[in-house]
């Protein structure tokens, strides 16, 4: 495992959700079985809108489907090994920490029900602005009660967490995981991030 150094002068760390703390492998296959294709067709489709910089809510379209009704309930089971102990060294290093992410209505529920140990959560519906949005970032700092430059933001793609992070004054983690992340991690934008991981277990043993 790589050791990191984050950035001096950070008072909070901030979280994506999906692919970041959370697997969407199991909500995927779940939507693929919706509509009736595999999760293998799914997200080779997925896979190709991501890599062209399209919103990959076109991938129904390109499936010649409806889109499907039901959204995926967020699970334990769906979380990543090392998202809780991260966040736990998060707080044990002193650091305010938040969970804020492009999420469906009730996913702030259903993650304050998996016991997350931060000091918010928070989720586009519910503020009611979407990432990338410089109005997303700004009600980061707002709720973390902090300049944007003592914000670290981590999260999975750079098109919605770390150029517009990086615009709105935070530092950012960029993390090589989920479909955006491993195609992302490949640009020259990527090294525009303070931090590139592997994963969340590097910034654990980092604040550790």
């Amino acid at each position: 495992m790589n050791k990191i150094t984050l950035p001096p002068g950070l008072r909070a760390i901030v979280f994506d959700v999906g692919e970041t703390l959370v697997d969407e492998s199991r909500a995927w296959s779940l939507k693929a079985t919706e509509v009736g294709v595999t999760p293998f067709a799914l997200m080779g489709v997925l896979g190709a809108l991501i890599e062209r910089d399209q919103d990959h809510r076109q991938v129904w379209d390109m499936l010649d489907v409806e889109p499907p009704d039901s959204t995926v309930r967020i699970e334990r089971a769906d979380l990543y090994p090392d998202a809780i102990s991260c966040l736990q060294a998060a707080r044990a290093a002193g650091h305010v920490v938040g969970i804020a992410g492009n999420q469906p209505d009730g996913a702030v529920a259903q993650l304050r029900a998996l016991e997350f140990d931060a000091d918010f959560v928070a989720s586009s519906t519910d503020w009611g602005v979407s990432k990338p949005s410089p109005e997303f970032f700004a009600r980061i700092a707002q709720r973390a009660d902090l300049t944007p430059d003592a914000i670290l933001y981590v999260g999975d793609r750079l098109d919605n967490d770390i150029l517009p992070a990086r615009d709105a004054g935070m530092r950012t983690a960029l993390l090589r995981r989920g479909p955006w992340g491993y195609i992302h991690a490949r640009r020259e934008e990527a090294n525009l991030a303070d931090i590139r991981l592997d994963s969340l277990a590097q910034l654990t043993a980092a604040l550790s």
